[in-house]
């Protein structure tokens, strides 16, 4: 259950993939903020250490665990899913299940997914929050690429990433083509010449490219044309997961007010 904490509502959290890139930063903040309490972290290589010794950050006296069933055991009241596609929806199913809400950062989950998941937060009248990318400049983009379909019929997304990134497209295009939809073609994939994958992924009817090379980080392009001009919205991560920190205690703070499934940060946010 939700504690007050001198007049503060503190929320209790476990947070999976806590050692991780992103899950280390997040841990940091959420040890800082008045209203929440990190009461367990989940990573199987550290499993059994405590989690301010392996972050190096003083007083941190958050336990590590190796699964979703002993991470459970200390009640949390929200689930933090940030690991991997391959075992995120198990993770995601069984805290729903133990009367969790839910913030996903973990990306690569399908609509096939998302669709469980939903139906899962539904009968346990638990909130899900799944965001493809945390950053408020994905936001944005996600919502000016929403306006600029409304009047450009024509659009592509190319997905950057770096070559060790196993899902694809990214977590960030996915969304974005769930919520642009249907993408004209003038020549439709039936009718080419050439083979049909030199044109991309046809995902939620939307032309989705993903680029996997070093050097890039995290980057995404939504590309409208127009006859003799064109509308091209880019985002661009740098190397630190700090631009992904504030969209995610804003999702912890808000998550437990949804019951079923939510996509993007912006379902909580005023626009």
């Amino acid at each position: 259950m939700t504690r007050y904490n001198g007049g503060y509502m503190t929320h209790k959290l476990c947070l999976a993939g806590a050692t991780g890139w992103a899950g280390s930063a997040l841990a940091q903040a959420i040890f800082k903020a008045d209203d929440m309490d990190l009461v367990v972290g989940i990573a199987r290589s550290s499993a059994g250490q405590v989690l301010g010794d392996v972050l190096s950050v003083e007083g941190m006296k958050t336990p590590i665990v190796g699964s979703v069933d002993e991470a459970l055991k200390f009640d949390p009241e929200i689930f933090f899913e940030f690991t991997r596609p391959d075992v995120a929806k198990a993770n995601i199913i069984a805290a729903l299940n133990h009367g969790c809400h839910v913030v996903v950062g973990t990306s690569g989950l399908t609509d096939a997914d998302y669709r469980e998941i939903d139906a899962a937060a539904q009968a346990a009248r638990r909130g899900v929050l799944a965001v493809g990318n945390f950053a408020l400049t994905v936001v944005l983009l996600q919502k000016f690429a929403e306006m600029a379909a409304k009047y450009i019929p024509h659009w592509e997304i190319i997905d950057y990433a770096h070559s060790g990134k196993i899902d694809a497209p990214s977590g960030t295009a996915r969304e974005l083509a769930h919520r642009l939809g249907e993408s004209q073609l003038d020549v439709s994939l039936d009718a080419m010449s050439g083979p049909k994958e030199s044109r991309g992924l046809r995902l939620n009817g939307s032309q989705v490219h993903s680029v996997r090379l070093p050097g890039y980080t995290i980057s995404i392009d939504a590309i409208f044309g127009m006859p003799d001009q064109k509308l091209i919205l880019r985002h661009e991560s740098g190397t630190s997961a700090e631009p992904y920190v504030a969209g995610a205690l804003l999702a912890i703070r808000n998550v437990s007010k949804l019951v079923g499934l939510q996509r993007g940060l912006d379902s909580v946010m005023e626009f």
